[in-house]
């Protein structure tokens, strides 16, 4: 989505091993491991505590759960640190360990069933509203039971953001259109005007005319060229198609794939073991920085020791309250001890379901890290679901909002990052995040979603080394021994406004595995 609105603005003129482990020596790929004192980049410092303060440690191997759209199980940077559940055996058809889920041997999937898999799911708002229109559509407020004034009023308000939306969808994909329009138009007067299809960049630059459409065309090949836009159109292509069809459309139901009964909110078995995709690219990225092999080749991921246990629950759209509560329990149930969510959505229909299952994770001690959201909203005055705040009251202790840092004092949080000095935690790296996708390829990516399981990652690392801690204490190491940049003037995401870093999160600090690390021994031998 980054890339996408990146385009369209220049368009339009817009584990951890032992201290002799191989790191990768360019940490501007890597920069999330670098430490701002000696590489002049705001990292974890995870390089550093492996180097510095793990000689003589091993550390233990720690389940970490995945819970996305599915990561690619067999990518050779990952593989060795997927998670067995070693009392399945696979491809038998039978639940040998008696969970309730058949060959679940790297974890599971809620999305998918005998049938298939579901790869597209449209937005929580559009379920929401869909619901709310059937009940309401053609009433006036009169003809409202006086049980059904607040609902009622509620899909009056949905009504005109949903028209709102959808048109927005339309002009964009109108958008997307015209700029293909004039690109095809450009590529012919360009062709035209050199004689051949085949153009270097120097050739186009060159050109001399008076003529409007040869000049037009020239700048806006030289800046097609430049910024790679045939790589990149692609992708707006499918993000505009993926609106219409699947986010904004009202009469779009994936469940008719996985056959499990939708109305009953806490059902437990169904789905199938398809945790590698389809669309598995996002999760694939999410685990990579969790846990990607320290061979010095492709990715350094942050916890070595990490068993990566892969629940896909997040499709291309809005993942669903049913599916996040059960994969959560599915990961606790089956010996997670760090749950990494990189997701989230403004509405939450069945938010009791899901607090359960937070609670549940709580009770076992299991820590729960995730992702801020990528809107530049503040947390404080907007929702962002799931979240740790219970609806009968009360909160998580066991849970660990993070917004998403870049890699300067300057511009420290990310431009698109939500925050809150009430409900996020911690930042850290977000930015340009290089790790693994499908394909056994790798690309960067930005986004909290970065984020979080760089936190996760630098948690689980923290307890692969101490094990004796809680869930509670991991998390007050995380956050306590975060690197505070309290009185450094940032630009607040979203806005052109200026302010201190301390007003965008709780501590103003970014997640730091060396100081993590020196806490987690001082806490230790204090038992």
């Amino acid at each position: 989505m980054n890339k996408i609105s990146t385009l369209k603005s220049v368009l339009f003129l817009t584990s951890f091993g032992l201290a002799s482990v191989a790191f990768s020596q360019d940490l501007n790929l890597h920069w999330q491991h670098a430490d701002y004192k000696a590489n002049g980049l705001v990292g974890v410092s995870s390089n550093k505590a492996i180097t510095e303060l793990t000689a003589g440690k091993t550390p233990s191997p720690i389940v970490v759960a995945i819970i996305d759209s599915g990561t690619e199980s067999f990518h050779p940077d990952l593989n060795d640190n997927i998670w067995v559940n070693t009392d399945e055996i696979a491809g038998n058809g039978i639940d040998d360990d008696k969970n309730g889920y058949i060959d679940d041997v790297h974890g599971w999937s809620f999305l998918g069933g005998k049938n298939g898999d579901v790869e597209f799911d449209n937005l929580e708002f559009t379920r929401v509203y869909a619901d709310l229109k059937k009940r309401f559509e053609g009433k006036n407020e009169a003809d409202v039971a006086s049980s059904d004034k607040e609902a009622y009023k509620k899909y009056v308000s949905m009504k005109d953001q949903y028209a709102t939306r959808l048109k927005e969808a339309q002009d964009e994909y109108n958008q997307y259109m015209d700029v293909m329009n004039f690109y095809a138009m450009a590529k012919e007067t360009m062709r035209s005007t050199l004689g051949k299809s085949d153009y270097t960049i120097e050739e186009v630059a060159a050109i001399e005319s008076t003529d409007e459409m040869v000049n037009a065309s020239k700048e806006f090949i030289l800046l097609a060229m430049s910024e790679n836009f045939d790589e990149q159109l692609p992708e707006w292509k499918e993000h505009v198609d993926n609106q219409l069809n699947y986010s904004y459309n009202l009469d779009f139901n994936s469940r008719e794939i996985i056959g499990d009964n939708y109305a009953d909110p806490r059902e437990r078995n169904y789905g199938n073991n398809h945790v590698d995709g389809p669309a598995a690219d996002h999760g694939t990225h999410v685990a990579g920085i969790v846990g990607a092999e320290r061979n010095g080749e492709g990715l350094d991921g942050i916890c070595q020791s990490a068993q990566l246990m892969i629940v896909r629950v997040v499709p291309n759209g809005d993942e669903r309250d049913k599916d996040v509560a059960n994969g959560i329990r599915y990961a606790v149930d089956n010996g997670a001890k760090v749950i990494n969510m990189s997701f989230g959505k403004s509405h939450s229909p069945y938010k009791s379901v899901v607090d359960e299952a937070v609670r549940y994770a709580e009770s076992k001690g299991v820590l729960l890290v995730h992702a801020a959201g990528n809107d530049g909203r503040n947390l404080d005055k907007s929702n962002n679901f799931p979240n740790k705040y219970y609806e009968d009251g009360g909160e998580c202790k066991t849970w660990i909002e993070v917004g998403a840092s870049d890699n300067t004092p300057e511009n420290l949080p990310a431009s698109f990052s939500n925050y809150g000095k009430k409900k996020v935690d911690v930042f850290a790296p977000g930015v340009d995040i290089y790790s693994t996708v499908v394909n056994g390829e790798y690309k960067k990516n930005s986004g909290t979603s970065m984020a979080s399981p760089v936190t996760a990652g630098v948690a689980a690392a923290v307890w692969a080394y101490y094990p004796t801690l809680t869930a509670a204490q991991v998390r007050e190491i995380i956050v306590k021994s975060a690197v505070p940049y309290k009185k450094q003037k940032v630009t607040i995401p979203g806005s052109e406004k200026t302010t201190k870093f301390k007003s965008l999160s709780k501590t103003g600090a970014v997640v730091n595995l060396y100081e993590a690390m020196k806490m987690a021994e001082k806490m230790t031998v204090k038992k």
